[in-house]
């Protein structure tokens, strides 16, 4: 196992990477970065911790969109009929929001 150095919104983090799998962690991480740096420049969220949450959020939704057969022009069907992809991502940033407090909410 190798550990890699990275960088995520200008902070450095040392991360533990299994041998030959280097490029798909500087991927991963390249990512979340790109994500991560959107939204905050987007200057609706300042906290690291909700930009770090929101970040996942969408990362884990256009996952779920690229392994759903369900049309991605009609999540509100999908979410109706319980499919996988059924996600309520405004759900789950509401729920977010009100875990993390009132700092940096978006609405």
């Amino acid at each position: 196992m190798k550990q890699l150095e990275v960088a995520i919104m200008g902070q450095t983090y040392i991360l533990a990477c299994p041998d030959g799998r280097e490029t798909d962690l500087l991927e991963a991480v390249g990512s979340v970065d790109r994500e991560m740096s959107a939204i905050r420049d987007a200057g609706k969220v300042k906290a690291r911790e909700r930009i770090a949450v929101l970040a996942a959020l969408n990362l884990a939704y256009a996952l779920a969109e690229r392994g759903s057969a369900a049309p991605a022009a009609a999540p509100a069907a999908a979410a109706s009929q319980g499919t996988p992809c059924s996600i309520d991502v405004e759900g789950l940033v509401r729920r977010v929001d009100a875990a993390l407090g009132g700092d940096g909410q978006l609405l």
